[in-house]
C-alpha cells in the first residue's frame, strides 16, 4: 500500500502533543509488541590480521563465546563473504549460513557502508574515497560509481538468498561540502543535489524491491542523509520508494545535539535496523559540534563504548519495543578510549540487559471484566 504523505505526517507529529504515540499506532494497534533480537555484533571494526580476527571461523567462535547471537557482515571483507558468489549462488549462501549456525550464530544483516558511500562522491573527496574501491577504478570516478552500484545490486540478491529482510548502507554525499551556508548556496542547489542522489539510487532501490529487502540508510554526518530533514528530502526526491528505510544509530544524534528519542517517535515506521553505539558531548568554551579539526579523543563530541557515554539506551529500547521493532540490536564498537576487545566483551551483556521481553498482558487485567457489548452500551447511556 502507498505510504501517507510523509512530509505532512512528520510535521504533524513534530507539532503535536501526541507525537510520541502516532495516531496510526493508536488506531491500528492490532499486532502485539515484539521482542528485539540480539545481541548481535557488527564485525567491521574487529577484523584484523591476527587470529581469531582474520577468518570467518575464528571470529564466529570468538563472538559466540562472548554471548552474541548474531553477526552483521561487512560485505567488503572477502574473508567473511564472497559477495558476487552469494548473489549468484543460493547453495553458497546455504553453506555460509550453515557454517555460521554451527557456532550458534545467525547473520543479522549484510552491510555495504563503504560501497554505498561511493554511489555519490563529491569531487573534493575523490582521492580520499578511492581507498574504498579496488585499485583498478582509482582515479576514475564514473568507473568507481559503476562498481559501487553493482556491489549494491549483488548485496540485494545475496540478502535474498540468505533469507534476510534488511540491509545496511550509506547514502553517499554530493552536498556535504555545502552543509554550512557560507558562502551562500545558490538557490535550488540542495534540490538539485537530492534529485541527483535519488536518480543514482533508484535502480539500486528497485533491485532491493525485487529481492524483497529493505535498504536501510544509516543517518550519519558526512552523508547527504544525516538527519531527519535530509531523510525526508531524499524520500521525496525518490518518490517515496517503499524500500527506503533507516538504520538508527543514536551516537550520531548525540554528536549533532539532536533529540534521538523524538527522532524515533517521528520516524519509527522507517527504522528497520539499530546500531547500539554510544557517544558523549562535553560542552565547552573552546570547540563545538564542528570539532575544531581535533582528533577524536579531544573533540567535544566523541564515540564511546556502550554504557560509557550519554545515550539513554533504556529510553531507546523502550520506544523501539513500543513501536513493534522486531529487528536486531547490533553492537557497533567505536571508542577513542576503550579497547575493542573489552568493548566487545561488555557489549553482549549490555545489550542483553537492555532487551525488553515484551508483555502480551495488560498490567491491570486482574481487575477487569469480560467484554459485554450490551453492558458497554448501557454505560454510555448513563
Amino acid at each position: 500500500e502507498p505510504r501517507p504523505a510523509w512530509s505532512w505526517l512528520f510535521a504533524e507529529r513534530l507539532n503535536s502533543h501526541w507525537f510520541s504515540i502516532p495516531l496510526s499506532h493508536i488506531e491500528n494497534k492490532t499486532t502485539k509488541m515484539k521482542t528485539i533480537k540480539g545481541p548481535a555484533i557488527f564485525l567491521a571494526q574487529f577484523m584484523g590480521d591476527e587470529a581469531p580476527f582474520n577468518s570467518l571461523e575464528g571470529i564466529c567462535k570468538w563472538a559466540a563465546e562472548l554471548g552474541y547471537k548474531g553477526i552483521q557482515i561487512p560485505t567488503w571483507e572477502s574473508r567473511l563473504i564472497d559477495l558476487k558468489t552469494a548473489a549468484e549462488s543460493k547453495t553458497y549462501c546455504d553453506e555460509l549460513k550453515g557454517k555460521i549456525a554451527g557456532y550458534g550464530l545467525e547473520i543479522s544483516e549484510l552491510s555495504t557502508h563503504l560501497q554505498g558511500q561511493l554511489v555519490a562522491v563529491h569531487p573534493a573527496y575523490d582521492s580520499l574515497f578511492d581507498a574504498f574501491a579496488p585499485a583498478e577504478v582509482h582515479g576514475q570516478p564514473k568507473a568507481r560509481q559503476d562498481w559501487a552500484v553493482q556491489q549494491l545490486k549483488y548485496a540485494a540478491r545475496a540478502s535474498q538468498h540468505l533469507g534476510l529482510t534488511a540491509h545496511a548502507t550509506f547514502s553517499g554525499a554530493l552536498l556535504w561540502p555545502y552543509m554550512y551556508p557560507w558562502p551562500q548556496r545558490p538557490q535550488g542547489l540542495a534540490e538539485t543535489g537530492f534529485a541527483e542522489l535519488a536518480a543514482r539510487w533508484m535502480p539500486i532501490l528497485d533491485s532491493f524491491d525485487a529481492a524483497g529487502v529493505d535498504l536501510c540508510y544509516e543517518i550519519h554526518p558526512g552523508e547527504d542523509l544525516h538527519d531527519g530533514v535530509t531523510f525526508e528530502r531524499f524520500l521525496a526526491a525518490a518518490s517515496e520508494h517503499p524500500r527506503i528505510n533507516i538504520l538508527f544509530d543514536p551516537s550520531h544524534f548525540v554528536l549533532q545535539q539532536m533529540d534521538y528519542l523524538q527522532f524515533i517517535d517521528i520516524y519509527q515506521e522507517f527504522i528497520r535496523m539499530f546500531h547500539v553505539k554510544d557517544a558523549e558531548y562535553q560542552r565547552n568554551g573552546r570547540t563545538g559540534v564542528y570539532g575544531g579539526y581535533l582528533d577524536w579523543a579531544e573533540r567535544a563530541g566523541r564515540f564511546r563504548s556502550p554504557g560509557d557515554g550519554q545515550v539513554d539506551f533504556k529510553g531507546i529500547f523502550s520506544r523501539l519495543s513500543q513501536y513493534d521493532y522486531d529487528g536486531w540490536a547490533v553492537m557497533e564498537w567505536e571508542c577513542c578510549i576503550k579497547s575493542p576487545e573489552q568493548g566487545a566483551r561488555e557489549g553482549a551483556e549490555f545489550i542483553s540487559r537492555h532487551i525488553i521481553e515484551v508483555t502480551d498482558k495488560t498490567f491491570d487485567d486482574f481487575a477487569g471484566g469480560k467484554s459485554d457489548e450490551a453492558a458497554n452500551r448501557r454505560s454510555e447511556e448513563h
